[in-house]
């Protein structure tokens, strides 16, 4: 009876120690594409995430609780991706952070809507803010307000009267392309090409070809970062001469990397790039993550950060850990770069969960990305 008794109490006393444990957490799940076509995304997402994780530990966690981060990998599958993110929420995470995506983020948000977990995505297709959701939040602008920002410079900078489209075929890709024609049709611009091409395509030469002879001004390219690298080299072999724009993806890191010299040229208009170190918050990320990666880091991997540090401000404005409130006060939210530093640039999210925050031009100059000018939030 005494060792029966022993036990019990030894017991009961793990079980409060291991409750106490858990206690001094708080669980964020990161579902994202670590393997698969989008693994270029995730993993830079999955690694600014980290970083962002280890700084808030050291600064004492989110309310007094350290993050314990577990990682999921979505395959690329949006199936999985679902199946996932309830997986997460199962194993008690207060927040998502994923998907990328878009075809990912439409399944799977609506788990997280309906368990009410906020969650930050990185997918930038227009339809995502559009499914009244009122737990999913952007880390960047979606394509119906990043891809108008590019009519401008086709426009003005360009002074093209005719312009192609090169257009990945999946949510991501159709959601731009749909702004794009629809921005160039208001400025009075046709575009004499559309030229639709499938996720994780190898081929792009009968797809340049089109291009090459329809002669426009110049070429929008929408695509992610693996086909808007094989794209570029198949324009430099057929000497494309027409000035390639795009959006997000064209000119990041990962595209130069796999690329090389026929991504020089290349322009994009990105929400946020690693390349605008004047901006304090942003060269002090891209040196750290640097440091500890190894590689240079891509908008994911900022986007991942912004929206781990946004967990904790807004979870400490609320004063508890409640998905519900927390959604409620994300509706309408500005964080200052002067009171909250590590939202990196002044950003705001509306009623529907979409960002807005001031954006970059950039071009590849010498095998880098270079900013070239700055567009103002809208």
């Amino acid at each position: 009876m005494y060792r029966a008794l022993l036990l019990s109490l030894s017991t009961a006393l793990l079980v409060t120690a291991g409750a106490a444990s858990a206690q001094e957490t708080v669980k964020l799940g990161m579902v994202a594409e670590l393997s698969g076509a989008g693994a270029p995304a995730g993993t830079n997402w999955r690694d600014g995430i980290k970083i962002a994780v280890e700084e808030i530990n050291a600064e004492g966690g989110i309310l007094q609780k350290k993050i314990e981060l577990t990682e999921y990998d979505t395959q690329t599958d949006p199936q999985v991706s679902r199946a996932l993110v309830q997986k997460a929420i199962d194993g008690g995470a207060y927040v998502i952070l994923g998907t990328i995506y878009s075809g990912s983020t439409l399944v799977n948000m609506l788990v997280a809507q309906q368990n009410s977990v906020p969650q930050f995505v990185g997918s930038e297709a227009p339809n995502i803010v559009e499914k009244g959701n009122p737990f999913v939040f952007r880390t960047s602008s979606g394509a119906q307000k990043g891809v108008p920002a590019l009519t401008p410079y086709f426009k003005d900078t360009l002074k093209a009267k005719k312009v192609a489209v090169a257009w990945v075929n999946n949510e991501f890709g159709k959601g731009g392309r749909n702004v794009f024609i629809e921005e160039m049709k208001n400025a009075g611009i046709e575009v004499i090409a559309d030229v639709p091409s499938e996720q994780a395509q190898t081929d792009y030469a009968a797809d340049v070809a089109k291009l090459k002879q329809a002669n426009p001004d110049a070429v929008f390219v929408y695509m992610n970062q693996e086909e808007s690298a094989r794209f570029l080299i198949e324009g430099k072999k057929q000497s494309l001469a027409m000035p390639l724009v795009g959006e997000v993806t064209l000119t990041e890191a990962k595209v130069i990397e796999l690329a090389g010299g026929a991504a020089e040229g290349a322009i994009a208009h990105v929400g946020v790039t690693a390349t605008a170190t004047d901006v304090p918050g942003i060269g002090a990320f891209s040196k750290k993550f640097e440091e500890t990666f190894k590689r240079k880091p891509t908008h994911d991997a900022i986007k991942g950060y912004v929206g781990a540090w946004t967990t904790k401000y807004v979870t400490e404005l609320v004063g508890e850990f409640d998905g519900e409130a927390f959604s409620e006060k994300m509706h309408g939210l500005c964080l200052k770069v002067a009171d909250h530093p590590k939202i990196l640039l002044d950003t705001c999210w509306d009623d529907r969960g979409e960002m807005s925050r001031p954006s970059f031009m950039v071009q590849v100059k010498n095998g880098a990305p270079v900013v070239i000018g700055t567009v103002p939030a809208n």
